[in-house]
């Protein structure tokens, strides 16, 4: 029974009582360069206005060809210009569907109510 209870107490203490030698690694945070894939994907699939969805979508696989290369400037410079070309796919395409909306609710149902009531008048001549 005491060869157990010592076992016991040895436990929580260290068997070699070599230096403890600690190593630390410094890991510079990288700089986060967003390359606007997705956003640019959705432009051209949706919103490809004069193929700026597409264009977008081009220069966003560069940059992220550039980031995985480490050319982060690069990438920075690809990257804006994706952005401001998925902006700009982005404002057109609502206008364009914004403007066909208008089109199918108000313009529509007038020209067709004209040409009804033309066809009407016609008839009785």
């Amino acid at each position: 029974m005491i060869n157990r209870e010592q076992e016991m107490a040895n436990w929580g203490t260290p068997q070699i009582s070599a230096p403890v030698t600690t190593t630390v690694v410094n890991i510079q945070p990288e700089t986060a360069v967003p390359d606007h894939i997705v956003w640019s994907l959705f432009n051209t699939l949706f919103f490809n206005v004069c193929c700026l969805g597409f264009v977008a979508f081009a220069y966003s696989v560069k940059s992220r060809d550039r980031k995985m290369a480490g050319d982060m400037t690069g990438a920075q410079s690809y990257s804006s210009t994706a952005k401001c070309l998925n902006i700009w796919a982005l404002v057109l395409g609502l206008l364009g569907t914004i403007g066909f909306i208008v089109f199918l609710v108000f313009v529509l149902p007038a020209v067709l109510y004209a040409i009804l009531q033309a066809k009407q008048n016609n008839r009785g001549y």
